[in-house]
């Protein structure tokens, strides 16, 4: 099954090529680096059936790696993927490409982004290189209604219906 979930994941990176589109700029990894929730997204097949879904984000030598988590209701079992990413010209850049299989890369690009007080990214809408492909990302499982407002406007602002997306509950911590 993992090895299931890391394929699909490869056929969506593969798909993600297009033109590149503006990312957020001063952008900083430590910032960027640890735990994030997946909240919402375009329907995709490498995803489809997936609750809870997670990406967690850590240095690995000179890159970082990915480990991409999720619930599959229909097999009751957790789905895991292992890529890695690195930087697409500028470290200070939002834009990245990821490779869950060998020297195959897919475009990683974060349009907007919310930091918290301390400066960590709070909440994130990133892209493929087109939007055939969006995730909203979020370090809290569940997050304030007035960053999601803000986030489904800007949704609306790419000229996609966020209600057209779908949108993800996650457990409650134990």
């Amino acid at each position: 099954m993992k090895k299931i979930f890391a394929l699909l994941t490869l056929w969506l990176l593969a798909g993600c090529t297009g033109k590149p589109m503006p990312v957020i700029q001063d952008f900083n990894l430590d910032n960027y680096l640890g735990t994030w929730y997946e909240i919402a997204r375009i329907d995709n097949r490498f995803e489809s059936g997936l609750t809870e879904v997670t990406a967690q984000y850590r240095r690995q030598g000179d890159g970082v790696q990915v480990i991409n988590r999720g619930f599959s209701a229909q097999s009751s079992e957790w789905k895991q993927a292992i890529g890695k990413a690195r930087f697409v010209g500028s470290a200070n850049e939002g834009r990245l490409e990821v490779s869950f299989f060998g020297p195959f890369y897919g475009d990683y690009q974060i349009l907007a982004a919310t930091k918290s007080e301390d400066g960590r990214y709070r909440t994130a809408l990133v892209a493929g290189n087109d939007l055939d492909y969006l995730w909203l990302l979020s370090r809290e499982r569940a997050p304030a209604e007035d960053e999601l407002t803000l986030f489904k406007d800007k949704i609306r602002s790419l000229g996609i219906e966020p209600d057209g997306l779908v949108w993800l509950s996650h457990s409650p911590a134990m």
